[in-house]
């Protein structure tokens, strides 16, 4: 008589469910969803969450359906655990809504936010617009969220209370009228850095979130250096990220690296929204900047340069671009230790995370690679 594994049979369970899955959101869901504006639809799948959290059976059933897991995903970043390397970026769930079902889909972790030190209106509406000929969304959201203090009280709970995702918080500076100078803008994020520490897994200072009032001036290294003389100054026992731009040039970018290598910054996140339209049919009145694949080979470029350079001052997680396991493994390649996406999620669907980990577990192991770790950089 032969015998099958239990692990043979739930890898086979989990695949089937999964395609299952897949075709379902294709034909059933996505028509749906499509068919309401971005804006509407992002507030319903933020209400779904809400409702569908607190039922423990719905949860259960979505873990044991969608969550692969394999050690070879298995990695330390940063002094940080993780079960796998992929996460949702900053800019989807911004109050800390969304943990407990991407703790059950299988995230390896979550970036909230990102949150600001006062509540945040946001820009007037509309904040997206779908662009599926580029797999991109046209973002100009302007920060919206019920502010750092209770932003982060959520993450924290979501983080102590989930069962293998880790949890970090993304900080901005509050895209209000009350905005001022730059000492303005330093005591801004200072607060919420202050709020955040010791309460989630990691913190994103986020320096680059090209749809607010007053720009992007921590994109300047002088003003980088201040920022971050400052923030220095708060104890925080998780590592920090600074979410980077995307669309400027290497020697601005490279010197942007060189002011963090001074301070007390463990990653980078490479890299925020682009900016630059080129080739793109993109209807003129629509404002804001472009997720997805109009991101991928420009921050994959910035990647490999950051890690040829800078791999022993910085931990790297990438994103944008990534809708296929292929697409993960050269940005892992490239030298990201961490892969972060949110377009995939809305184009895909939810098992896509499974679908990732299972083709990125398989490129791994054809290519000889007894861990994730292991691949990292190794094409920079």
């Amino acid at each position: 008589m032969t015998y099958v594994s239990t692990s043979f049979w739930h890898d086979a369970v989990n695949k089937a469910t999964t395609d299952l899955f897949s075709f379902g959101y294709k034909h059933v869901i996505k028509p749906m969803v499509f068919a309401q504006h971005p804006d509407d639809a992002h507030e319903q799948m933020i209400r779904f969450c809400d409702v569908a959290a607190p039922i423990s059976p719905l949860m259960w059933a979505l873990r044991e359906m969608l969550d692969y897991t394999d050690p070879v995903l298995e990695t330390d970043v940063m002094g940080v655990r993780f079960a796998n390397p992929f996460g949702l970026s900053a800019g989807l769930d911004k109050n800390c809504d969304m943990p407990v079902l991407l703790d059950n889909a299988g995230f390896g972790f979550e970036t909230v936010g990102s949150t600001t030190s006062r509540p945040c209106a946001g820009n007037p509406h509309p904040w997206y617009h779908r662009l599926p000929e580029y797999d991109s969304m046209l973002v100009h959201a302007g920060l919206p969220n019920q502010g750092s203090l209770k932003v982060i009280e959520r993450a924290e709970r979501a983080w102590t209370q989930a069962k293998t995702m880790q949890v970090s918080i993304s900080i901005a500076r509050t895209n209000d009228d009350k905005v001022g100078d730059i000492n303005e803008g330093i005591d801004d994020y200072r607060i919420s850095l202050e709020r955040a520490a010791g309460r989630t897994a990691m913190i994103e200072v986020n320096i680059s979130c090209p749809n607010t009032t007053v720009g992007e001036p921590f994109t300047q290294a002088e003003n980088l250096d201040r920022l971050f003389t400052q923030l220095d100054e708060v104890t925080h026992p998780q590592p920090i990220l600074v979410k980077m731009p995307l669309g400027v040039s290497w020697p601005q970018f490279r010197d942007l690296l060189t002011v963090l290598s001074e301070h007390d910054v463990q990653g980078v996140s490479i890299a925020n929204l682009q900016k630059d339209r080129t080739g793109l049919d993109v209807p003129r009145g629509w404002q804001g900047g472009l997720s997805g694949g109009p991101t991928y080979r420009a921050g994959n470029e910035l990647i490999r340069r950051t890690y040829a350079q800078f791999s022993k001052n910085f931990a790297i997680a990438g994103i944008g671009g990534v809708f296929t396991a292929a697409q993960a493994y050269e940005k892992i390649r490239s030298g990201s230790s961490l892969v972060m996406f949110i377009s995939s999620l809305m184009y895909r669907g939810p098992q896509q995370i499974s679908i990732l980990k299972r083709g990125l577990s398989a490129l791994l192991r054809r290519d000889g690679f007894a861990h994730v770790s292991d691949a990292v950089g190794i094409d920079a």
